[in-house]
């Protein structure tokens, strides 16, 4: 599981669909999900602390979840099907001693989350499918050092290697 954040919201300049962006903690890869308009609002709504009149529907959900012993502890972004993402929403009741797992649409978990201020995880399999590198700069740097790396190995040095590793099995 890799921690991501909120980057923000942006719009499909194709279509006009909000997109929410997740960045990793290094700031080294992207992951765009298309959303709807009113997880875009309500995302946009937490991140410029935009105050509701009255609680709107994440901020419902977590009034719920206090009110009956539960606090969320983190979501997963866990799977993608045919452009579909799919995510969890974990919840915690101390004096049960209970972690309850909710599916949940990425949207909502996602607005959940800021809200709640927990932390959001997305597995590899879902990053190797939709992640954008957002520093190419040090994909270049990478790719150069491990192009200088394969150029001096020598099949000697595979055979040490070897035996490495089978002393140390």
């Amino acid at each position: 599981m890799i921690e991501m954040r909120v980057m923000g919201i942006a719009l499909d300049t194709r279509s006009g669909s909000p997109i929410v962006v997740l960045n990793d903690t290094q700031n080294r890869r992207a992951l765009p999900i298309w959303i709807g308009s009113a997880e875009a609002s309500s995302i946009i709504r937490k991140i410029e602390n935009i105050p509701s009149s009255r609680p709107m529907t994440h901020d419902l959900f977590l009034n719920f979840c206090k009110s009956t012993g539960y606090e969320i502890t983190k979501i997963e972004i866990n799977d993608v099907n045919e452009q579909t993402y799919f995510s969890s929403v974990y919840l915690y009741n101390n004096d049960l001693k209970k972690e309850i797992e909710i599916d949940a649409r990425p949207s909502d978990a996602i607005a959940i989350a800021i809200r709640a201020d927990v932390p959001i995880y997305v597995t590899e399999n879902v990053l190797a499918t939709g992640v954008v590198s957002t520093d190419t700069k040090k994909d270049e740097e990478e790719a150069q050092e491990f192009k200088n790396f394969i150029k001096d190995i020598k099949p000697s040095d595979f055979e040490k290697m070897m035996k490495n590793f089978e002393s140390d099995q």
